[in-house]
């Protein structure tokens, strides 16, 4: 019988988990046995005492469940000491695999079979098993609340016998799934949304939900078969910071999402554009952790620009996660099952498969995804010490 091992994430403030009671069920169901860590749900207020009556069994001691589990599950990346303790065993997690080369070398140094679930292909099967997009959504809406709870406004007009309140004025650049729940909520909570995407195919969808669209000419562009926008040219870049400045400016909240798969964000806001707009303004810069889309914002920090509130906190789904580690875990149990064998209870890798020839990053000693191969032959990782 297979065991399926869940940990405590290793990042500060992370309240994120991977399984919940209810995924234990399920991994049940399929014949596995389910391990967890002892105050793996503390962040979201779900005791041990709820594991076990799912069925799980719990550990206190994180390197015997390590030693004993044949898959390990986790939303972010296994600390890099621990990798030799899963020799020959199976992590499923957040990798960031184009950003973390010698990582991924040190999977493969010690014959971790790896999947990313950033990896996971944008096609109708996977939809289930998409983490990004879940992800994603609800750093739509929660980028929204934090904005709201930086302006000195309401967002929505208010007619009273003190006089009109205007709506906010709110600019989204990005059009995919953070930046659609983005103007979803915007939307819902009163204020005048205008969004902008480089993909002229987006506009329908941003219209259907109430907001208008900003027509910027920057001649030929579109997206990947996996949907992603398509990198500009630094002539399309520059002309589109031109076109929106005089939005942003007019703005009272900006909200940027525009992120490239694999590659740095492009910088669509610069200090000039930031000093054009009104004191008390607030820019979240969904993409501040990779590079960022506003010059000056900070990964993982909140400052003030010429008076204008800059957040680039990241990790947004972490503001909300109960409905986060909801969406994670059935994420991951949708993956699992996909490619259990009941015969055997075990998961099983097929890198013929269209999913796992993606999402397979490491297996057997070789780093297997393509793409991640050929960026990783310069690397080279350092031995690492195995955890006591």
């Amino acid at each position: 019988m297979a065991k399926i091992a869940c940990l405590k994430e290793g990042v500060a403030n992370e309240r994120r988990c991977a399984m919940l009671p209810i995924n234990v069920k399920g991994y049940t169901r399929l014949g596995a046995e389910v391990l967890v860590e002892s105050g793996i749900g503390e962040g979201i207020f779900i005791s041990d005492e709820e594991y076990i009556v799912a069925g799980a069994k719990v550990l206190e001691s994180r390197k015997k469940l390590l030693e004993d589990a044949d898959i390990v599950l986790l939303v972010n990346k296994l600390p890099k000491e621990e990798i030799p303790t899963l020799k020959g065993k199976t992590v499923i997690s957040f990798l960031d695999p184009f950003q973390s080369l010698e990582y991924v070398q040190l999977l493969s140094q010690y014959q971790v079979t790896s999947l990313s679930m950033e990896m996971i292909p944008r096609t109708t099967r996977c939809q289930k098993m998409d983490a990004l997009s879940s992800q994603a959504s609800l750093a739509g809406y929660t980028m929204v609340i934090k904005a709201m709870s930086e302006l000195q406004t309401v967002l929505p007009m208010m007619m009273t016998a003190a006089g009109t309140i205007r709506p906010a004025k709110v600019f989204v650049i990005g059009a995919g799934v953070a930046g659609l729940q983005a103007i979803a909520t915007a939307k819902r909570m009163g204020a005048a949304v205008t969004a902008f995407d480089t993909r002229s195919v987006v506009a329908e969808q941003v219209r259907s939900l109430g907001a208008k669209f900003l027509d910027i000419d920057l001649g030929e562009t579109g997206q990947t078969a996996q949907g992603y926008a398509q990198e500009l040219t630094k002539e399309q870049v520059q002309k589109q910071k031109e076109a929106q400045a005089k939005c942003i400016a007019e703005s009272d909240i900006v909200i940027t999402t525009a992120q490239l798969f694999g590659r740095k964000p492009p910088v669509l806001i610069d200090l000039d554009t930031i000093s054009a707009m009104k004191p008390g303004s607030v820019i979240v810069d969904m993409a501040a952790e990779n590079g960022g889309n506003v010059e000056g914002s900070v990964g993982g920090k909140t400052t003030v620009i010429d008076q204008v509130t800059v957040i680039g906190t990241g990790n947004w789904s972490n503001e909300v996660a109960l409905n986060a580690s909801q969406m994670y875990a059935n994420n991951l149990f949708h993956l699992v099952s996909e490619f259990w064998q009941q015969e055997t209870n075990e998961f099983t890798v097929n890198l013929d498969d269209e999913i796992q020839s993606n999402a397979v990053i490491t297996h057997q000693g070789d780093v297997t995804n393509s793409a991640i191969r050929a960026l990783c032959e310069p690397a080279t990782p350092e031995p690492v010490e195995e955890a006591s």
